[in-house]
């Protein structure tokens, strides 16, 4: 079977027309691979062309502050990936001259840039012969090859990494550019988690799987994601004067560097009289004048290994010690969550 021409066929009658791959600049694919990282390409999208326009050059990224940066990627999650963007436009910036390292082995050494960005990065801007191994890579590897080797294990990505870069060397004249992308989106588009259309399938008369009724067993991953729930209180503290108390977040955690109302947070269900009680103890020096909760139901904010259950709380004083002008709420950086909440019920704080 010619692997890489039946694929690349494919490809060139049903590819996705994507702006980072209308260029060679190391800065725009990267920006989109990180983007991209844990996100859908309609989603990342629109993010990728607000970065772009805002920060045009590797440069203006670096120049940038985090807040800045984290504004602008809030709602895509996953923030860990927004900081370490930053960081790294700095260090490319100041270290580099603001030029991309243009091989896989350096590319890897970047802050935020693990394997597969490494080698996209490698291979569509540097044209370097290097396969990339994501979620649909196994996926259609697992399937056409009937590879039952569990996904979740490290010696497994190896496996894949050596099946996909066979593919691509067995190929004298083999694009390693047009190679990734094709096997990405085909994997997307085609060999799909569920449902996939095998009958319409290039590959249907050489694929494992299909041949032995086993594309919906694969790709094996057997390890499970332990979800922790917590329990989230937030506080809206208002004065008089039309201010309100937003912190940022300092700590390591899912939400460092954005802000937030000040929090009570418990490991398990705290009934809704207790929380009232706890926060008019806490605030009782700030001359409260009223105190009352949105909604005593939870909104639940699922994240990958957590999932997080949230109440809004309002409280009404006459003395404010922290204070950010209401009107002044729209320029920070918040968790999706309360971006939400506080675009929904900004009349009523």
């Amino acid at each position: 079977m010619d692997f890489y021409n039946r694929l690349i066929t494919w490809y060139l009658a049903n590819k996705r027309d994507l702006p980072w791959r209308k260029t060679t600049n190391p800065y725009h694919i990267w920006l989109s691979e990180i983007i991209l990282q844990q996100t859908r390409v309609a989603q990342g999208l629109p993010y990728f062309q607000a970065f772009i326009k805002q920060f045009p050059k590797v440069s203006d990224l670096a120049n940038a502050s985090q807040e800045q940066v984290l504004k602008l990627w809030q709602g895509l999650g996953y923030y860990s990936r927004a900081r370490n963007l930053h960081e790294t436009a700095k260090y490319i910036a100041t270290n580099l001259n603001g030029k991309f390292p243009d091989n896989y082995n350096d590319l890897l050494a970047l802050k935020g840039v693990g394997e597969y960005t490494a080698a996209a990065i490698a291979s569509f801007a540097f044209n370097e012969k290097i396969g990339v191994v994501d979620g649909n890579v196994f996926r259609v590897l697992a399937r056409i090859f009937d590879i039952s080797d569990d996904i979740s294990v490290a010696k497994t990505r190896k496996l894949f990494q050596n099946q996909v870069n066979e593919l691509l060397f067995e190929y004298e004249d083999a694009d390693p550019a047009l190679f990734n992308q094709a096997i990405m989106d085909f994997g997307a588009m085609q060999c799909v988690p569920k449902s996939p259309d095998c009958l319409n399938c290039p590959f249907k008369d050489y694929c494992m799987a299909y041949e032995r009724n086993k594309v919906a067993e694969l790709p094996v991953k057997l390890s499970k994601t332990k979800i922790t729930k917590r329990y989230f209180d937030f506080v809206i503290l208002k004065g008089d004067d039309n201010t309100i108390e937003i912190n940022q977040r300092i700590n390591k955690g899912i939400w460092e560097g954005l802000f937030e109302f000040p929090l009570f947070e418990f490991d398990h269900e705290i009934a809704i009289d207790e929380v009232e009680l706890l926060i008019k103890e806490h605030f009782v020096s700030y001359n409260i004048k009223q105190l009352y909760c949105f909604d005593a139901d939870f909104v639940i904010h699922k994240l990958s290994h957590q999932h997080l259950h949230i109440r809004f709380w309002k409280l009404d004083v006459a003395n404010m010690l922290e204070k950010t002008p209401l009107s002044d709420l729209d320029k920070f950086a918040y968790p999706i969550v309360l971006a939400n909440f506080i675009e929904k019920n900004y009349e009523k704080l």
